[in-house]
């Protein structure tokens, strides 16, 4: 039938599949030749060269240069087309909205930074999301009628029956039943929408520490404690969208939180929330401790007891704070008997080795099994990192099928 994608064992889908190995082959290795391709591919010289020409033709590929240096004539090389297509992200807290955008490579080409400050926003939020976009766009000479499509990734979740944003009480304006049809209409291109801790997470398993594992779990201490939960190398996400959302899980230690969506807070995150870390530093007679923003503060303490781990009262500091991440965890390995453990945000990677050693082996005593602790290894901007991840994925997905 004219207009279909055609079925399995046709020449126009065996095609396709050899179009998109060739293009991951040059996204994975950087410009190839013709004959590189064809034996990576163990496709025929004939066979590649029409291959080229069709994804030259196309737009998807461009020859870039020759080769250089070896015996006998230089060989033309072939990159895929940058600009065929671009993808957005967008990583939003109470604090500012950060937005990316990135060419189909996955080089970033525009940054923008959008302060949203007040418990109220002056500004509605399709202004701001708008207005953090076009500042990326902008800043990468484009348009947003170029974005193909866009990932924006936020605390909590948009529970898929009402619309409505949960678990983020927080988050000033982001809780209106019809924010995501207006959030539709204003932008032009595919939108989805992702928790940023499930974010952070898939920014490890594509380029971090979690390469490779098809079942981890991410802690992540920042403004608030979450988890992701990855299981057969899929985000794990609950009926609601509320997995992870481990900072209402009650734990010993602390009294019990009730109401928990009310007061955005639970059990664990009041045990070992980076909001705990300046407070219990108190108690142990930490001095010095300094003023401003509780993650910044949190951050800030864990470094120095990190560099001063036989020194008292930061070690007890330390080993206090280990036990608190500790006691919730168990409950998360006894459930899940996860492989991995990835470390991650501001409050967690400050600590840095003598933390996480400290939690490694506070985790041994209190869950039958023993998971592998590691640090997370994308530090700088997970969550967008993440967001583009997500989206240059579903994009290189649709522009590099060729079967249409």
């Amino acid at each position: 039938m004219a207009g279909t994608a055609g079925t399995p064992g046709t020449p126009r889908v065996l095609r396709a599949m050899n179009d998109r190995a060739a293009l991951d082959l040059l996204l994975e290795h950087g410009p190839l030749s013709r004959t590189r391709i064809g034996k990576l591919t163990g496709l025929s010289k004939p066979t590649a060269s029409q291959l080229l020409a069709r994804l030259e033709a196309a737009g998807l590929v461009l020859a870039t240069g020759t080769t250089e240096g070896r015996p006998g004539p230089n060989a033309q090389l072939y990159a895929v087309n940058p600009a065929a297509a671009y993808a957005a992200a967008l990583d939003v807290n109470p604090h500012r909205i950060r937005a990316a955008v990135a060419d189909l490579t996955g080089r970033t080409v525009g940054h923008h930074e959008l302060p949203t400050p007040g418990r109220r926003p002056a500004v509605p939020v399709v202004r701001q999301v708008t207005d953090a976009l076009d500042g990326a766009v902008k800043a990468a000479g484009l348009t947003r009628a170029d974005v193909h499509r866009a990932v924006i990734g936020t605390p909590g979740a948009f529970d898929p029956n009402t619309g409505r944003l949960r678990y983020a009480s927080h988050l000033p304006g982001w809780h209106s039943p019809t924010l995501l049809d207006e959030l539709a209409a204003a932008l032009p291109m595919p939108c989805e929408y992702e928790n940023d801790v499930n974010l952070a997470a898939l920014a490890e398993q594509r380029l971090g520490a979690a390469r490779d594992h098809g079942d981890f779990v991410l802690l992540w201490n920042q403004e608030g404690l979450g988890a992701a939960l990855v299981l057969g190398g899929r985000l794990h996400r609950g009926f609601t969208g509320g997995a992870g959302e481990v900072g209402f899980l009650p734990v010993p230690g602390t009294p019990l939180v009730r109401q928990v969506t009310k007061a955005n807070s639970g059990g664990f995150q009041e045990l070992a929330g980076a909001q705990a870390v300046p407070r219990l530093a108190r108690e142990l007679g930490v001095e010095d401790v300094p003023q401003g923003p509780y993650v910044e503060v949190a951050a800030a303490l864990l470094e120095r007891a990190a560099a001063r781990p036989d020194e008292e009262p930061h070690r007890t500091l330390l080993r206090t704070y280990a036990t608190r991440l500790a006691t919730g965890l168990a409950s998360l390995v006894a459930v899940l008997d996860p492989a991995l453990v990835v470390l991650s945000g501001t409050a967690l990677t400050a600590g840095g080795e003598p933390l996480r050693e400290l939690v490694q082996g506070e985790l041994a005593e209190l869950a039958a099994s023993r998971p592998r602790l590691v640090p997370a290894g994308v530090r700088e901007h997970p969550v967008l990192r993440g967001a583009l991840e997500s989206a240059l994925a579903a994009t290189r997905d649709e522009v590099f099928d060729t079967s249409r």
